[in-house]
């Protein structure tokens, strides 16, 4: 079989025998080269995941989480939740602020999930390759250093007057140039030789608790032994001919799945792609579906037995039934911001894993953890303050989460691996891929070449406003705010659009992927 090929700006990427996609080209040369040596799918992204954190750190790191859907060529479908938990000392918090010490308050897990999924990997994917192997490049590349990406060029630049606050940011991070990050090398070596969850336990753990406290994060050596990746059902939705996979609560997995069931009472193949009516469409069946956002949170902490009932196919006709074809639904909801990265691999079994990684919004907390390199999200600003919310802060729980990879099945086997970067916008991005791709035919590439649009506030907009790309072009914008939409334009292939990717498996066996024109990655097949 032909040797597969790269995404180029013009086409996807193909091949037979595998394939990694990821934000940065780098990353994903890191998870191609495990599989062209024999690895699979979840090895891959372990390496490409930890070479992102080194060349990602605006969106992704060792001081965030990651949330994990794999399958193997037979379509069973597992989920792995990395989420860190709140702090057991919270009670003096009255207020959640967005950066600084106080929003470092829930722990990390991605480095804890590489563990758990590694042994899901030796024990069921008969995988071989340790976190020695797999950390190489990333340790590389943190030592030798890279030239910084045009991503976190701009969004150091867009933080240029607040970063000077943030404890040890400056010195570890550039907006141009080489980036080095000799610190967070060590931290890597660490983990490569005493394990991963010497994050958590002994002398590493001790030096990243002493950082913490010594930032003012409440924070402690007591709760990095509490973190702990959960191997959890996925939930899941029929749509057409496919089966929609997705992370259970407390992440946006559901709304996700609750957005496509609208849609499925929708005749979105009956309009054209390009048309206002279909961006009608997609934007009120959003709106419907975040109306139920408020039910999601941890289970365990506060179960909430409404939160079950999200993806009932009666209310998700009732929902679609309430939409009006002429007139959009006025949206006053809250927005959240964040940012992701995703990782998606095909290994040469058929086995598949799509993985997203975050420290919460770009640059996490913006506190540097003492001598370790490491950068801290900010994950705990997702909590709420209300007593009675079922995502209210409490000590060792879990925040709502807006990380939510995707897998899609076709008559029992893989065949859409799927996510995105950008919080709120994570849900709209994929119903907008998605649809593209099920009910319009469009390759990866092509859809991700689409015009963007993105409900709500965002860092310059403080409208609940219909933000979308320029692109589509002023017709179709002018018709949208005739149906009742406030839109506001934003530039085409904008950053506000989130970083997406896409991997596309077909009856034959022949692997396209591509990732986001709005990044500085793509895919690479075997």
């Amino acid at each position: 079989m032909q040797r597969g090929t790269t995404q180029t700006a013009t086409a996807n990427a193909t091949s037979y025998k595998g394939m990694v996609t990821s934000p940065h080209w780098r990353a994903s040369e890191a998870g191609v080269a495990v599989l062209r040596r024999g690895g699979n799918a979840i090895e891959a992204l372990v390496a490409a995941g930890a070479a992102l954190s080194v060349l990602y750190p605006h969106f992704c790191g060792l001081g965030g989480d990651a949330v994990w859907m794999v399958s193997d060529a037979a379509g069973k479908v597992q989920s792995f939740s990395g989420i860190g938990q709140a702090a057991q000392d919270v009670s003096h918090i009255s207020h959640l602020p967005t950066r600084g010490p106080l929003s470092a308050l829930t722990t990390a897990c991605l480095v804890d999930s590489w563990d758990t999924v590694l042994a899901f990997s030796e024990g069921q994917w008969s995988g071989r390759n340790r976190l020695p192997t797999l950390l190489e490049d990333a340790i590389v590349l943190a030592e030798a250093g890279f030239p910084v990406s045009a991503s976190q060029s701009f969004w150091y630049t867009f933080r240029s007057q607040e970063i000077a606050a943030w404890p040890r940011f400056s010195e570890t991070f550039k907006a141009q140039g080489q980036q080095r990050q000799p610190e967070l090398a060590n931290t890597l070596r660490t983990i490569a030789k005493e394990g991963a969850r010497s994050f958590y336990d002994g002398a590493l753990a001790a030096r990243i608790a002493k950082g913490l406290s010594e930032a003012g994060s409440p924070l402690k050596a007591s709760d990095l032994e509490k973190t702990r990746t959960r191997q959890e059902p996925p939930v899941s939705l029929s749509y057409r001919d496919l089966m929609l996979y997705a992370p259970p609560p407390p992440t946006q997995g559901t709304t996700t799945l609750a957005i496509l069931g609208i849609l499925e009472n929708l005749p979105l193949g009956e309009v054209a792609y390009d048309s206002a009516a279909y961006y009608h469409w997609l934007v009120e069946a959003v709106k419907q579906a975040f109306l139920d956002r408020h039910h999601i949170g941890d289970p365990d902490g506060m179960p909430n037995p409404a939160m079950g009932g999200l993806l009932d196919a009666k209310r998700l006709t009732a929902k679609a039934s309430d939409i009006n074809p002429s007139r959009a639904m006025p949206w006053p909801q809250t927005y959240r911001h964040g940012d992701t990265a995703l990782l998606a691999a095909v290994d040469a079994e058929g086995r598949c894993a799509s993985l997203l990684q975050s420290t919460y919004f770009d640059w996490g907390s913006g506190v540097v953890v003492g001598d370790t390199g490491i950068l801290w999200q900010n994950r705990g600003a997702a909590f709420s303050l209300e007593p009675k919310s079922p995502n209210r802060l409490a000590p060792g729980r879990r925040p709502f989460y807006t990380l939510n990879p995707g897998l899609a099945l076709r008559n029992g086997r893989p065949h859409l691996l799927y996510g995105t970067q950008g919080a709120d916008g994570q849900p709209q991005t994929l119903s907008l891929l998605l649809t593209l791709m099920i009910d319009q035919g469009l390759d990866p590439l092509a859809a991700l070449s689409r015009p963007r649009f993105l409900l709500g506030r965002t860092f310059s907009d403080s409208r609940d406003s219909l933000k979308i790309e320029t692109n589509i072009g002023s017709a179709v914008i002018d018709e949208l705010a005739a149906l009742g939409h406030e839109v506001s334009g934003i530039d085409a292939f904008s950053q506000l659009g989130g970083q997406a990717g896409i991997i596309r498996i077909d009856g034959e066996g022949l692997i396209e992927g591509a990732h986001d024109p709005r990044s500085d990655g793509g895919a690479i097949g075997v």
